[in-house]
């Protein structure tokens, strides 16, 4: 059996090389793809953002202990700042995981951003595929931050928690356009501290300005990850709001526009290739350099000459 097969049979190993092998843009790593695409869109693929600090791995960790209860299988994919040094994934407090190392049910794996718009690692939609084919019911995918330039999560989950906690105020003020976007529920995390219904009250009444939500607006829920404190009426949402989707069929809709985006990503990674495969465009950059530097044109003009000269003009 080859490694999708393997992957299709519900082989852990099988699919950490699967993994693996999309991460590394390997040469089989396509075909694999190809192949298991088929049997994807059962997994319910939950999104979990917020600032660093928020305490979003111990909100992911009682998350998979609710759904382990239940006799649900779980994979997690936490994406996490790549490493300056070593170009890998900084584990931080997947630590807090680690309980759920050994179970078959859990499937885990950090992946390194490597600079990727969003924060999001390039294959980390098709790592969520992989797990989807794997039969894993729900996929918790846990983001670096949130931030107008890093509000994709959206584009590939179902459902989105932004988790906030009342120490990032400051920052908080700066994401609200952003926040609004993306959240299908908000978990005001470490709510024992001082200031944590004040900020939950601050949510509830920017959620309030907006007028038409379509049968679904965010609940604004106070978490203790650390305890367990609320985290069974955050899964409840989650599970709500699934249901939501599938009887309002939004989800098919959801799904078409991340995967018009993926498609558009692929496009543009072959155009990207292709374009500068060929030694003569190589050759017209650096001429169009040079003249640049030597500010006889402006990059922009440059760049539109550069295209012109492509379509024929």
């Amino acid at each position: 059996m080859n490694i999708a097969e393997r992957v299709l049979k519900g082989d852990r190993l099988a699919a950490a090389r699967a993994i693996t092998l999309v991460e590394s843009e390997g040469p089989d790593a396509v075909d694999l793809l190809k192949e298991i695409y088929p049997h994807t869109g059962r997994a319910h693929r939950v999104g979990i953002t917020g600032p660093p600090g928020a305490g979003k791995s111990t909100l992911t960790g009682e998350l998979i202990k609710f759904f382990r209860k239940r006799d649900k299988t779980v994979g997690v994919l936490a994406v996490d700042p790549t490493s300056p040094f070593s170009g890998g994934a900084l584990l931080g407090d997947r630590i807090r995981m680690s309980d759920w190392f050994t179970d078959p049910g859990v499937f885990i794996r950090s992946m390194a951003s490597r600079g990727g718009a969003g924060g999001l690692a390039k294959a980390t939609q098709d790592a969520a595929d992989i797990l989807d084919a794997l039969g894993k019911d729900y996929i918790l995918i846990e983001t670096v931050g949130v931030g107008q330039e890093e509000l994709d999560i959206i584009n590939i989950s179902d459902t989105t928690i932004v988790v906030l906690y009342p120490e990032a105020g400051d920052r908080i003020q700066a994401m609200k356009a952003g926040l609004m976007e993306i959240a299908d529920v908000f978990a005001v995390n470490k709510s024992d501290r001082e200031g944590a219904d004040r900020l939950a009250d601050e949510i509830k009444a920017m959620l309030s300005l907006k007028k038409d939500w379509q049968g679904w607006k965010p609940p604004v829920l106070l978490t203790q990850g650390t305890v367990g404190v609320g985290v069974e009426a955050l899964a409840e949402a989650v599970l709500s709001h699934m249901r939501h989707l599938a009887s309002e069929d939004i989800l098919t809709e959801r799904r078409r526009r991340g995967l018009a985006l993926k498609i558009k990503t692929i496009v543009d990674a072959h155009v990207e290739r292709a374009l500068w495969l060929g030694e003569k465009n190589r050759a017209e950059l650096g001429r169009a350099a040079d003249r640049v530097a030597e500010r006889k044109e402006t990059p922009y003009d440059a760049g539109v000459k550069f295209i012109d000269r492509l379509r024929g003009r």
